[in-house]
């Protein structure tokens, strides 16, 4: 007890600067949020899931499988997988608990889970978790995936990457992924929580602007970002939806989420559809941050996406920059290993924040 006692207090001393829990003034301006279209705070959001918290009550009272199935999670369902393009859908709790279960769920020792090297924790989590062989090719990089395809059985085969990646502001090729996945035989499973509400046809993710194999491919989003409430959803086959009610851990296990999330989030995706123009200047406005970052000599990184990283050279300049915002009442993402590699600041712009707002990060970091 006292050894893992002691093994905690030494790693908590070693990252003591790094993560912590903070509680900045409302005035500060945020630009470390995933509320990219402000909808968290939109009052017809928030009253909608006040009415279906009023009607189904504050909390779920148990699993989908128990109690906890309320007729709204059917009605959502069904409106995400018309707008995803699928023939089914299933609400998850939250990102972590969709990715981690569900590939726990969908491979097992004698699958080959085929992962983009920078894809999210809880990716990983769930290959690790299902005990298949983990292999990862290079960041975008579609020939090596390729040979990996080539001397592996692709029959047993999961191909797994974000669409929008959440720490590098850049995006997958989808029609290399799906061409990959139908000529090998594999299925290809597709990250959208960076990207739900913000690409894609009508704003519901990348995935949308393509005919990917409704059989073969699954989309998870998440319910917690550009949609402003929590949780997270699969499009899918209605086979693999029911195969995941049956058996994944996660779905079976777990407390449903409450009837507030699921009104708030409903209202939000329906309002996701009208966002076009905000959608174009957000990202319009993330690319002239970007060029001028770079012009004054920062090295800001992504492309085509509303995140912004800037790659420093050490962790202790990115916690120098990182608290500099501070001081100027500007909130910032400060990320290190194992979130990343490389240190970086990340900002991600959203449509509440103003030229001014803009402006004063600019002056921030470049003083």
């Amino acid at each position: 007890m006292a050894e893992l006692l002691a093994q905690y207090k030494k790693f908590i001393l070693e990252t003591k600067n790094i993560r912590k829990l903070a509680n900045y003034p409302e005035t500060f301006i945020d630009f470390s949020s995933n509320d990219y279209l402000g909808l968290s705070r939109h009052g017809a959001v928030i009253e909608t899931g006040c009415n279906a918290a009023r009607i189904y009550g504050a909390g779920s009272t148990g699993s989908r499988l128990l109690s906890g199935n309320k007729q709204l999670f059917a009605e959502f369902e069904a409106m995400i997988a018309k707008d995803k393009k699928t023939e089914a859908a299933l609400i998850l709790n939250s990102g972590f608990q969709a990715n981690s279960g569900i590939l726990e769920c969908l491979a097992n020792r004698n699958t080959t889970v085929i992962f983009d090297k920078l894809n999210h924790a809880s990716m990983y989590h769930g290959a690790f978790a299902s005990h298949a062989k983990l292999l990862r090719f290079n960041h975008l990089d579609y020939d090596h995936l390729e040979t990996i395809l080539k001397k592996e059985n692709p029959k047993h085969s999961i191909i797994v990457s974000e669409t929008v990646f959440g720490m590098d502001g850049d995006s997958a090729d989808l029609l290399a992924l799906s061409d990959l996945s139908q000529r090998y035989g594999t299925l290809l499973y597709l990250d959208e929580a960076h990207a739900t509400g913000l690409y894609g046809e009508n704003g519901y993710g990348l995935s949308t602007n393509y005919a990917l194999n409704p059989e073969t491919t699954l989309t998870m989003g998440t319910l917690s970002k550009a949609v402003g409430s929590s949780g997270a959803y699969i499009a899918c086959s209605p086979l693999i939806q029911n195969y995941l009610v049956k058996k994944c851990k996660s779905f079976v296990y777990s407390t449903a989420l409450s009837p507030f999330c699921i009104g708030a989030a409903m209202c939000a995706w329906n309002l996701i559809r009208s966002l076009a123009d905000v959608r174009i200047n957000l990202l319009n406005e993330t690319q002239k941050l970007r060029n001028v970052l770079k012009h004054r000599g920062i090295n800001a990184k992504g492309k085509g996406t509303n995140i912004v990283p800037i790659l420093c050279e050490n962790v202790e300049l990115m916690l120098k920059m990182k608290e500099q915002c501070i001081k100027n009442g500007v909130i910032v993402s400060g990320i290190t290993r194992p979130t990343s590699q490389t240190p970086r600041i990340r900002i991600a712009l959203c449509a509440h924040h103003t030229p001014s707002a803009i402006e004063m990060l600019i002056q921030t970091l470049i003083p």
